[in-house]
């Protein structure tokens, strides 16, 4: 980092230098790990632009209807695309999938019917889609209210339990859920490989089961995705990973031909399924992000990486730990205290392009069972491609960070993070790595 440079952050951001040369040694460490991800960046990249030659995308298909949306070639046309991008039968895209929770959601809703069992096999899910399921909050309309039945069955050293999983498959069991990323958890994702190792022992015994995989935060983190190893049903968020942070909405939904209709009969209606729904005027926005998603993603991959270094040379525990193979972009840091976890989340926000003046509180956010303090000044409304942060204020206090376009913008996150964190003497930048701030 040049003088020039160090002169901007010290006084236009008013970050001490004393930060910026800690952040700038500690990087150092992490350099060499760049050369894979961008080896992983130029194999998706090829990737999705084969997927768009192969389905011949033209300018014409950005041109979208009104209506009923039938004929909608655009539409058309994305869905074809992402099929092929994840080597999947089908697909549903939509932009009026307003989250990674509601494609979950219709997922589940539009497979299960009364009487049938849902089992998550990594643990408890997220906590949005465990109100949807109805373990927490009691929602009216969740699923547990129309009579499916749930069970949790929770990992072993990180590992799902494939014998503890088929000993709890039963007559009425339908689909087997993974949630790939970490979540508000203190488990680092699992890796592609890793599913399919669960994927291939249960279709040894059980080749009936539906197998789906909560994708968000996970795609074009590996050469493969969950789609490629034997999963069913898999379903994502573009404000995420495949939107390139170029998305405006949606969600995606890829897999078998027969579960990709039945969940769109669910989006629309019985009869209509695909055949309906506009994209307006999205396709172009949609396409061009997922056509930067795998460069925009391992720009995300190495900011987690440089706060993952960071935070660990000052004490701090983090999931996934520096050295650990990376399978999702968030970076999960153990603050120990809400005092920190909002304020680190306070310097993610005074680092946005966007809403850099607003002070994040923690707040009872809908779909969250405690209050959740938020960092999140993108150029898309909670586009968690772009940087943020977020984290339950519950003990132990847990922040995850995820995103950044660039990686110069994740590394202004983290200088003005931990220069938050000083200025309110809250971490001692003196410490070392042996020193455990609590």
């Amino acid at each position: 980092m040049n003088e020039l440079t160090i002169n901007i952050l010290c006084k236009q951001f008013g970050i001490d230098k004393d930060v910026i040369d800690f952040v700038n040694e500690k990087e150092k460490y992490i350099l060499d790990k760049f050369e894979e991800i961008d080896k992983i960046k130029e194999y998706n990249q090829f990737k999705v632009i084969n997927a768009m030659q192969e389905c011949k995308l033209s300018s014409t298909d950005f041109n979208w209807t009104t209506g009923y949306g039938y004929g909608d070639l655009g539409r058309d046309k994305v869905e074809e695309i992402y099929a092929r991008v994840f080597n999947t039968e089908d697909a549903l895209v939509r932009p009026t999938i307003a989250s990674g929770t509601h494609a979950l959601t219709l997922t589940l809703s539009g497979i299960l019917r009364p009487s049938d069992e849902l089992i998550a096999i990594t643990g408890a899910p997220y906590d949005t889609l465990q109100k949807v399921i109805g373990i927490k909050g009691n929602i009216p309309g969740n699923l547990m209210e129309f009579g499916i039945k749930y069970k949790e069955i929770p990992l072993v050293n990180n590992t799902i339990d494939v014998n503890n999983v088929l000993n709890n498959i039963g007559n009425r069991t339908k689909i087997l859920l993974i949630q790939r990323s970490t979540g508000y958890s203190d488990r680092r994702a699992l890796t592609v490989e890793e599913i399919e190792t669960a994927v291939k022992a249960i279709r040894k015994e059980n080749d009936e089961v539906i197998i789906m995989v909560d994708n968000c935060y996970g795609e074009f983190l590996e050469y493969k995705e969950p789609t490629d190893v034997g999963v069913d049903i898999m379903a994502g968020s573009l404000i995420k990973n495949p939107g390139g942070g170029i998305a405006l909405a949606g969600g995606y939904i890829v897999g078998k031909r027969n579960l990709v209709q039945l969940i769109a009969n669910r989006l629309t209606a019985p009869g209509l399924g695909k055949e309906c729904g506009l994209s307006f005027g999205t396709t172009r926005s949609t396409l061009q992000g997922l056509f930067l998603a795998p460069h925009i993603v391992s720009e995300a991959v190495k900011g987690a990486l440089l706060v993952a270094i960071v935070y660990k040379e000052l004490g701090f525990n983090v999931v996934p730990d520096v050295d650990d193979k990376r399978s999702d972009i968030i970076q999960g840091i153990q603050l120990n205290s809400p005092e920190r976890v909002v304020e680190f989340c306070r310097g993610i926000q005074a680092a946005s392009a966007v809403d850099s003046f607003v002070v994040p509180e923690a707040w009872e956010m809908p779909g969250y069972e405690d209050k959740v303090v938020m960092a999140a000044g993108g150029f898309i409304e909670g586009s968690s491609i772009e940087l943020s942060a977020d984290g339950p204020i519950r003990d132990p206090y847990f922040v995850y960070y995820q995103g950044g376009l660039t990686y110069e913008h994740c590394k202004l996150g983290v200088l003005k993070s931990l220069n938050n964190l000083i200025e309110k003497k809250l971490i001692d930048i003196t410490k070392t790595k042996n020193l455990k701030q609590d």
